[in-house]
């Protein structure tokens, strides 16, 4: 049997999210967090809007899905984010315990697998490359039209 919510239609929709923040004027990340195939939270990056440095999207979805479940725990969640983590939201989603970690476009500047590799929680699972080339557009164009202006 088919599985119709698997990593490509979960990254669809943090892309989803990224386009939103490409939209605000924002860099383009977005992530979702998905317990039991159900996306429990999404966000992307709202650093200007909030004035706040740490308002990434996977830190703001961290928020939103400890706050559907009740739980400061994310165990047996998915975090599904169009770029590689930084150090900063590697070490919430290691401290969330969040289980499964799929990203799409690698940070060789900024991403966690440079300055923090083992910032996840040891039972964690990670993939990526997922819609990769998409993810990786997306930034591009963002950054070439900042240039541009």
């Amino acid at each position: 049997m088919i599985n119709p919510f698997d990593d490509n239609y979960f990254m669809q929709q943090a892309l989803a999210e990224a386009q939103a923040a490409f939209e605000e004027g924002e860099v383009p990340v977005g992530a979702v967090i998905a317990c039991d195939n159900r996306i429990i939270a999404r966000a992307h990056n709202q650093t200007e809007r909030l004035n706040d440095v740490t308002a990434h999207a996977e830190m703001l979805a961290i928020t939103a899905a400890a706050n559907t479940l009740g739980a400061k725990y994310l165990t047996g969640c998915s975090l599904y984010v169009t770029v590689e983590p930084c150090v900063m939201c590697a070490g919430a989603i290691g401290w969330a315990q969040v289980s499964t970690i799929v990203y799409g476009a690698r940070d060789e500047k900024r991403g966690y697998s440079l300055y923090a590799p083992k910032a996840f929680h040891p039972k964690a699972t990670v993939r990526q490359g997922v819609r990769e080339e998409e993810c990786t557009r997306l930034m591009k164009d963002f950054f070439a039209r900042k240039r541009n202006k």
